[in-house]
């Protein structure tokens, strides 16, 4: 195994002992004894895997104490991560796909919760604004659809998308148009066929 694949898979079993152990920000993780031990790797490969990660300000080493998961949520954690961790296509592949489905679940809130007025103002936000982000037109839906999990989540899981898709799609003004006006409608399936037309998935169907 390549020194690379190596230091790439001592990182995602430490992510795996640290889930599976309920390690949180201040906890001490084991020694790099214990953790060349316990995940089978030599004490050197550990010690460049966890020297990387103090450099990128994930763990930090305090003289005479030990090894420490750090408070990073100011670090650019996402992009950081993403860098390490999401290296294989499976892992992009359920970033995509969660990103696409809760967008879809927002979609099916919207249509409920969702009043005239605030999709008036959405609709005339698309025809006027001269040029907008696709991430800029959905914040604006999942807010409309009032779940701020959703929003948590769909913010985290867009900065793993961007960090990972160097070569994002172009999306037509007319398609984010026939997708608010399916939203007006009130017609969830006309709303998420919209959806699915605009991101060229599958045309909709029971399983979404």
């Amino acid at each position: 195994m390549a020194n690379s694949k190596v230091y790439l898979e001592i990182v995602k079993q430490l992510r795996e002992m640290i889930t599976v152990d309920g390690l949180e920000t201040g906890d001490k993780i084991p020694s790099e004894r214990e953790l060349s031990e316990r995940l089978n790797f030599g004490r050197s490969s550990v010690r460049e895997a966890l020297r990387a990660l103090e450099l990128l300000g994930l763990i930090e080493t305090r003289r005479g104490e030990g090894t420490f998961i750090r408070d990073f949520r100011g670090h650019q954690l996402v992009q950081l991560l993403s860098t390490f961790i999401l290296q294989d296509n499976k892992a992009k592949r359920d970033v995509f796909e969660t990103k696409n489905y809760i967008e879809m679940d927002c979609l099916r809130l919207a249509v409920e919760r969702a009043d005239h007025l605030q999709i008036e103002k959405l609709q005339q936000w698309v025809k006027e604004e001269h040029s907008f982000a696709d991430d800029e037109f959905f914040q604006r839906i999942i807010a409309i659809s009032d779940n701020h999990l959703f929003l948590r989540l769909w913010l985290i899981l867009k900065e793993y998308y961007y960090s990972l898709n160097e070569n994002h799609s172009e999306y037509k003004r007319e398609d984010y148009l026939g997708l608010v006006e399916a939203l007006a409608e009130k017609d969830t399936v006309k709303t998420l066929t919209a959806y699915c037309k605009l991101r060229n998935l599958s045309v909709f169907n029971d399983k979404y």
